[in-house]
């Protein structure tokens, strides 16, 4: 069985939906190309265009520890909390699981090689990035349209990934920096104000 991957452009019922692309739900049927599925749900994914964050903190041995993310969102004003999700796979899951604060850097549009660099398996990661030290010595990143300075509030599992909601403790904006933004796979550039 191969599960559709087109959708109806306005679909009348939930049902025309197309499945979640990764299983079929029947134990008996094997989908043709999981792999080429699971990239059309990513796609389907990527049609929501996002803010590109890089979440940093301390190591239990006092080494910075960041990754690039794009799962970043608001939870709650009172109290002040955000979530973002990390793969149950990435080295620096316990490291973020279990510091006292984290840092979530909110990427100003001219950002885009710290996104990259963030985002490599190799190398330091912070080599050539100016950094200030926020609550528990949270690194923040120069230059960023925003910081918020985060302990863990709670955990919660999210299939491949770790859902982590941090209570916010301190925070600050640029109001000048454009945000840098990620759609379809790619970083995209917000359109100036139009004038009327």
């Amino acid at each position: 069985m191969r599960l559709s991957v087109a959708c109806p452009e306005y679909p009348e019922t939930a049902s025309a939906l197309t499945d979640p692309p990764c299983t079929t739900g029947d134990a008996d049927a094997v989908p043709v190309n999981p792999d080429a599925l699971c990239r059309d749900f990513r796609d389907a994914l990527g049609s929501f265009p996002t803010g590109v964050t890089v979440v940093t903190a301390l190591a239990p041995d006092g080494r910075a520890i960041g990754v690039t993310i794009s799962s970043f969102n608001s939870v709650s004003l009172e109290p002040p909390l955000i979530l973002w999700s990390l793969s149950r796979t990435s080295p620096s899951l316990a490291a973020f699981a279990q510091a006292s604060y984290y840092a979530v850097n909110v990427l100003a549009a001219d950002q885009q090689w710290i996104s990259e660099s963030f985002a490599s398996p190799d190398g330091d990661r912070f080599n050539g990035v100016e950094v200030n030290r926020g609550l528990g010595g949270a690194p923040l990143i120069a230059g960023c349209a925003a910081w918020l300075v985060c302990s863990n509030e709670a955990h919660y599992p999210g299939g491949d990934h770790l859902i982590l909601v941090g209570r916010v403790h301190s925070f600050a904006r640029e109001s000048a920096a454009e945000p840098l933004v990620f759609h379809a796979g790619r970083y995209r550039a917000l359109c100036p104000d139009a004038e009327g």
